[in-house]
This record gives structure tokens, sequence and C-alpha cells, in this order.
């Protein structure tokens, strides 16, 4: 008989230490991604989407509260990377920190299901993850920088605005991808996947023509849209959404297409509404459309049980003997 040879564990300290330094890794990598598309707007460097708070929320999600050290440690790196901190940079890893915990927290509280199959998952995600917690690391980061005298205060609403809408469209686009992907599954080859890749080729040509036109066509990018929602739900929807709005970002930093005759103020204005709307169209309609398929399955499913009882019970009525006497006639 083969020898059996045990292999122990490793300690539970190394694993975690292991976890932070690979969250801590994740979150320093989205936020250099993040910064790869700044704006500059009145003299003030935005960023129009944020990635590390979406993974954050994300994290905290699916592997709870043991994320929050290595979420520490990633926006400390972030802030590091940008140059000689100062006392700011404590308070600003502990805004950018308590955000996505709140958030976490907030969304527990009301039962958030992290499948996004119903309309409250994604009314709570967005009201409550994205606008209402990522007020903390906005005021907490502005707040920050003005006492430290690195923030002029012309410049505190504007900056303010964008932080906030950064890290609400990080909570929008980049948590329900990384949600959905954490439980994706390959479903097997079907006629749906010659309509999914014909969706994708469409999305790829399409989106950038329309973004780099001189027209201001942007609306066209809806239909699109509420058609990969329609037909694929949140696996459709939200990539859709958030390469369109990668996109349009790409396009207003080149000051091309629709925003290249705005000043920097009308571009960063222009391009967060536009984001902000496709992100909420996206998910709300997925999570709408996602939540009547389930209830349409469901009724389908007890109407189905409820005609084998039907049978089982005519199969049982059918083998009851006649009563004793014979024809009475």
């Amino acid at each position: 008989m083969a020898a059996v040879v045990g292999i122990r564990a490793w300690p539970r300290p190394v694993l975690l230490a292991c976890a932070t330094l690979l969250v801590a890794g994740c979150y320093y990598a989205a936020g250099r991604l993040g910064l790869s598309q700044q704006l500059t707007a009145d003299g003030s460097v935005v960023t129009p989407i944020w990635p590390p708070t979406g993974l954050a929320v994300a994290c905290l999600l699916l592997f709870g509260p043991w994320c929050v050290p290595g979420i520490a440690l990633g926006a400390l790196l972030v802030i590091l990377s940008l140059g000689a901190p100062g006392a700011e940079a404590v308070g600003i890893m502990a805004g950018n920190t308590a955000a996505p915990v709140c958030a976490w927290l907030m969304l527990r509280a009301v039962g958030f299901r992290v499948s996004l199959s119903r309309l409250r998952d994604g009314l709570a995600l967005v009201f409550l993850g994205a606008l209402t917690a990522m007020l903390i690391s906005s005021g907490t980061g502005v707040g920050m920088l003005l006492m430290s005298e690195k923030l002029p205060t012309d410049h505190l609403g504007l900056v303010w605005l964008a932080w906030w809408v950064g890290d609400a469209m990080g909570v929008v686009l980049v948590t329900p991808l990384l949600l959905l992907l954490y439980r994706a599954r390959l479903p097997p080859l079907s006629a749906r996947w010659t309509e999914a890749v014909g969706l994708t080729v469409v999305v790829c040509v399409l989106v950038p023509l329309i973004m780099y036109s001189s027209i201001s066509v942007l609306f066209l990018a809806y239909p699109i849209l509420i058609w990969s929602a329609l037909r694929f739900q949140l696996a459709g929807g939200i990539p859709c959404a958030l390469f369109v709005s990668v996109t349009a970002t790409v396009v207003a930093r080149q000051e091309a297409g629709s925003f290249g005759k705005l000043t920097e103020i009308e571009t960063m204005m222009k391009l967060q509404a536009f984001n902000g709307t496709l992100g909420l169209t996206a998910l709300l309609l997925s999570a709408v459309i996602s939540e009547q398929l389930n209830t349409r399955r469901s009724v389908e499913r007890a109407c189905h049980e409820l005609v084998e009882a039907l049978q089982h019970l005519n199969a049982g009525g059918s083998g009851t003997p006649e009563p004793p006497g014979g024809d009475t006639r």
C-alpha cells in the first residue's frame, strides 16, 4: 500500500498575510489603471472612473472584513506612488478604506444579494454603496488636502464633485463586473453564442465610431447598451457600459469627437454625466430584466409542480374500486 504523505496546511497568519498582499496588489494595480486616464479641469487632476473603490466593495461583499487591511495598504501604496506624501496621506488612506467598508455594512443591512438578481439590489448598490458611501472618501480626501493647503479654495467644489463621481462610478461599473466574473460559468454552445459574438463585434466597431464622431451622437450608444442588457442582463449590460465609458474617457483625454470643442470644465461635466447615466441604465435595467426572468421561472416551476400533483391525484383516483351492489338500474 502506498504511503500517505500528510501535507500540513500553512498557518493562518501566513495565509492572511498573503491574502492581504494580494488584495493590496490588486488595489494598487486598479489605482494605476485609473490614474492612467486622468483629466485636467481648471488646473485640477481628476479621474472620471476610480476602479479601486469598485474592487474594494466587491472584495468585501465576496470575502468579508479580512480584506480591510489589504484595502488600506493598497490605498497607501497608490498615495505613495503619486509623490512625497504629507500628513494628509493618512487621512486620505483612512477615507478610501472607510468608504468601501461603510458601503459593505449598509448593503449587508438591507439584505443585498451579490447575484444582483433583484431591482432592490441594483438600487441599493447605486444609492447606498456608490452615492452615499463614497461621500466619505471624497469628503475626507478633499478635507485633508484643504487642511494641508494643497488645494485652493477656488477648486474645492470641482475637486470634491470629481472625486465623489469618480469613486461612485467605480462602484457602479466595476463592482457588478467583478461579482459577475466571480460566479461566471461558461454556458453550453447554443444560438446565443452567435448573438453574443455578433453583439461584441457591433460594440467594438460602432462605439469608437460614435465616440470619435465630430457630431455629438453619444446618445447612439444607448440602443446598443439596451440591446446588451435586454438579451444578456448583467453579463451583457455591465461590460458594454464599462467599454463605452472607458472609450469615452479616452476620447475626452484626446480632446476629440464630441469633446473636441469643449472647455476642460465642460469636458469633465459632460463625461461624468454621460458615464453616470450609462452606468445607472446598465445596472438598473439588467437588474429589472433579471428579476422578471427569475419571477417567470418561479411561476413556470410552480405550474409544472401543480400539473404533476394533479396528474398524481388523477392516477390515484382512476384506480378506486366501484362500490358493492353492482348495477342499480
